[in-house]
């Protein structure tokens, strides 16, 4: 199995960044896989899991288990990929958190090319 870095651009923003600045509030989510390529993070899912996709194409989407130790790929479909998704929104808009929901909409409406969500 492969080993990760996850977030590296987090660790190089806390060193240049000012005391008391939340300077991951707006950062993305990167893991940079050995075989794969950069891979972004779409969304996070129940079981210590997240949804990734290559950054290129965003056609190629994998689900990323971290126990804190080690860390499986197991790639997914594009349907698939897409209904995880689309419970993460249901989810959020239930719980009513407004602002992460708009950005995994956003997120959700650039990768898979559609305009509304049909929850």
């Amino acid at each position: 199995m492969a080993i990760f870095h996850k977030n590296k651009f987090n660790a190089l923003l806390d060193e240049i960044s000012p005391l008391g600045a939340n300077v991951h509030e707006t950062t993305e989510n990167y893991l940079n896989h050995p075989t794969l390529g950069l891979l972004y993070g779409i969304c996070p899912l129940p079981n210590n899991q997240e949804l990734f996709t290559t950054i290129y194409a965003m056609r190629l989407f994998f689900v990323i288990t971290s126990n804190g130790v080690n860390i499986q790929v197991e790639p997914i479909g594009r349907a698939d990929s897409r209904l995880l998704v689309e419970n993460h929104l249901r989810q959020l808009r239930g719980l009513g958190e407004s602002e992460e929901y708009e950005k995994i909409l956003n997120r959700y409406q650039q990768i898979f090319q559609v305009k509304t969500v049909a929850l």
